[in-house]
């Protein structure tokens, strides 16, 4: 299996971005809760691993699972899912952008690709 060199966001089945990351987190406001959500993603071979999810609330399709933890205003869990292929991020004028975050640092979507990109598909990149 090749190695992987980071990862992609595609749109309209064309690479539009590649960052050279193999770990980030996924953030973003519910859309009907208003509380936020958080997940860490790796990339691998194998493909995107959920590795660690947080959210604020729950309700309205988000609540934690069993096992979950709250800390400092959080719920945390580690989901048990197997690598996903791809995720494919749909966006709207209704609601915040998607965040990517890498070491801390995060920034809206729109600064990665064009606000127009609906759907972008994130991939592992070899």
């Amino acid at each position: 299996m090749a190695d992987v060199s980071g990862l992609c966001l595609t749109a309209g089945g064309a690479v539009i971005k590649w960052l050279g990351i193999t770990s980030f987190t996924l953030a973003w406001m519910h859309s009907v809760q208003k509380t936020s959500w958080e997940e860490d993603w790796q990339v691998s071979p194998a493909g995107l691993q959920l590795v660690a999810a947080r959210v604020q609330g729950h309700g309205a399709g988000m609540e934690p699972p069993e096992g979950a933890r709250f800390e400092e205003g959080l719920w945390h869990w580690v989901p048990d899912v197997k690598p996903f292929r791809e995720l494919s991020l749909r966006r709207s004028d209704a609601i915040e952008d998607w965040q990517i975050c890498v070491k801390g640092q995060c920034q809206p979507l729109a600064q990665i690709v064009p606000k127009e990109a609906d759907p972008v598909v994130l991939s592992p990149c070899f």
